[in-house]
C-alpha cells in the first residue's frame, strides 16, 4: 500500500514541474564554482572543504549512521553468547558446587520481516545523513563564493568612491580659489562642501562590507580572523557565467540535497510502517546451547524453538502501527512541500536573474553615455570652450555610473550562485549541457 502510495506522489510531483521544463538525465557533480573560472576561489574552497567543522561533524554522523546499519543487519544472523553459572545444591545430604560453561545460540526466523524493514529504516537513516552533509557542503560552498563575491564588490566600489572623494575635492578646491576671485559665488561654494559631505558617506558601509565579507570567509575555513586572510578577490577574477534560460530540467531542481533528505525521511517513515506491522504477528526464534559441567556429570545441551504471538497489548500495537502511518502521511506532506518550495526558489532565482541582467544592461547604457559625455567635456574644455568644472561634474558622474555598474555586476554574479545553489550544485560541463536542451 505505502509502496503504491510513494510511487503516485512522485508522480502527481513531476507534473507539478511538467509546465516549460524539459526532461534530461545527469546526476550532479561536485566543483560547480568552477563556473567562475577563479583560482583564487577553488584555493578557498579547498581550504574551506578540508578544515570546515560542520563538514567534520556531518562526515562523523554518517559514520555512525553506517553502523547502526550493521547493528540492525545482525538481526537477521545468528547470535552466539557464551554462558557460564556456577552454584552450591545440595542433594541426599550431600553437598557440592556445580558449575557449567558454554556456548548458548539463537536465531530469529523474521518471518513478517520486522528486522528487514529495520535495516531498510537504518540505510534510509544513512541515506538521510549524506543528504545533510551535501547540504552542508553546499550551503558552505555558496556562501563562500557568495562572500567572495561581496569582497571583491566592496573592493571595486571602494575604489570608485575614493575616485569620487579625489574629484569631488579637486572640485571643492577650484570653487573656493574661484570664489577668492569673485567668480564663483559662495553657494557655489556650499553645493561642493555639501556634495563632498554627502559622497563621503559611502565609504564607511562599503568599508563595513569588505569587513564582514573578509572575516566571514575566515569562519567559513573554520579559521579565527585574527589567524587567517583571504585573498583579496577582484571582480576580474571571476567570469560571468552566460544567462540560463527561463526553464529547466525539473530532475536538475530533483538533486538539491534537501529534497533527497526529504526522500531519505520518506522512505524510512514507510519501513516503520513495516516494523510497527511485524510486531502485529508472532515470532519464531531458535535457541541452542551445550554447558560442560564438573566431571563425572554428563554434557548439558538443549535446543528450542519459541514463538511468541501479542494478545492483548492494551491497544498499543495497533497503536504504533496508526503513528506509523500518520507519521509516514507527515513525511509525505513534507516531501511535497519541499519539492514545491525548491521549484518556487529556482524560479525566483531564474527571474531575479533575469532582472538583474535586464538592470546590468541599463547600467551599462549609461555607463557608456557618462563615458560619451565626459570625453565630449574633456574635448570642450580643451578647446577653451568648456571650463574645469564642467569636466568635473563629468567626471563624477562617470564614477557615479560605474558604482551602479559595479553593484548590478555583483547582482548577476551571486545570481549565479544562487541559481546553482538552488539546482544542488553542478559541475559546469554537466550544467551547461543541461542548460543546452533547453535552447
Amino acid at each position: 500500500m505505502t509502496n503504491s502510495i510513494l510511487h503516485r506522489s512522485i508522480i502527481a510531483l513531476a507534473l507539478l514541474s511538467s509546465t516549460g521544463i524539459a526532461h534530461a538525465e545527469t546526476a550532479p557533480q561536485p566543483g560547480w564554482w568552477t563556473i567562475f573560472h577563479s583560482e583564487k576561489l577553488d584555493a578557498v574552497m579547498r581550504q574551506a572543504v578540508g578544515d570546515n567543522l560542520d563538514l567534520a561533524a556531518a562526515d562523523a554522523t554518517i559514520r555512525q549512521a553506517n553502523e547502526a546499519i550493521i547493528v540492525a543487519r545482525a538481526g537477521l544472523r545468528p547470535r552466539i553468547d557464551l554462558t557460564a553459572q556456577g552454584g552450591r545444591q545440595h542433594v541426599g545430604g550431600v553437598s557440592s558446587n556445580i558449575y557449567a560453561i558454554g556456548p548458548q545460540v539463537s536465531f530469529d526466523f523474521d518471518i513478517f520481516g520486522g528486522t528487514k524493514r529495520a535495516i531498510e529504516q537504518q540505510g534510509d537513516f544513512a541515506d538521510l545523513q549524506k543528504h545533510r552533509f551535501d547540504a552542508a557542503w553546499l550551503t558552505l560552498t555558496g556562501d563562500i563564493a557568495t562572500r567572495a563575491l561581496q569582497l571583491a564588490s566592496a573592493r571595486a566600489q571602494i575604489a570608485a568612491v575614493e575616485s569620487l572623494l579625489a574629484q569631488d575635492r579637486r572640485r571643492l578646491e577650484l570653487t573656493q580659489r574661484g570664489r577668492q576671485y569673485g567668480s564663483i559665488s559662495q553657494i557655489d561654494v556650499a553645493l561642493a562642501q555639501s556634495q563632498l559631505a554627502q559622497d563621503e558617506t559611502l565609504l564607511p558601509p562599503l568599508a563595513q562590507q569588505r569587513d564582514v565579507a573578509r572575516h566571514a570567509l575566515s569562519v567559513l575555513v573554520s579559521k579565527a580572523p585574527a589567524d587567517w586572510t583571504p585573498p583579496d578577490f577582484d571582480l576580474a577574477d571571476f567570469t560571468l557565467p552566460g544567462d540560463p534560460p527561463m526553464t529547466l530540467p525539473s530532475d536538475l531542481a530533483h538533486d538539491r540535497p534537501d529534497i533527497l533528505e526529504a526522500e531519505a525521511q520518506l522512505h524510512a517513515a514507510s519501513a516503520g510502517i513495516g516494523m510497527a506491522t511485524a510486531d502485529l504477528y508472532p515470532r519464531l526464534q531458535l535457541s541452542a546451547s551445550l554447558a560442560e559441567g564438573p566431571p563425572g556429570i554428563a554434557t548439558l545441551w538443549s535446543i528450542a524453538a519459541g514463538l511468541t504471538a501479542p494478545i492483548f497489548h492494551g491497544g498499543a500495537l495497533k497503536a504504533n502501527q496508526r503513528a506509523a502511518l500518520d507519521g509516514y502521511q507527515a513525511s509525505l506532506a513534507s516531501y511535497k512541500q519541499t519539492v514545491v518550495a525548491s521549484l518556487g526558489q529556482v524560479a525566483d532565482t531564474l527571474h531575479a536573474s533575469a532582472h538583474d541582467s535586464e538592470s546590468d544592461a541599463a547600467q551599462q547604457r549609461a555607463l557608456a553615455a557618462a563615458e560619451n559625455s565626459l570625453r565630449l567635456t574633456e574635448s570642450g574644455y580643451r578647446a577653451g570652450q568648456i571650463d574645469l568644472l564642467a569636466v568635473l561634474d563629468a567626471q563624477r558622474a562617470r564614477q557615479r555610473a560605474l558604482l551602479g555598474q559595479i553593484q548590478a555586476n555583483t547582482a548577476r554574479y551571486i545570481d549565479a550562485v544562487n541559481l546553482s545553489v538552488a539546482l544542488g550544485g553542478h559541475e559546469r560541463g554537466a550544467f551547461e549541457n543541461r542548460v543546452a536542451l533547453t535552447r
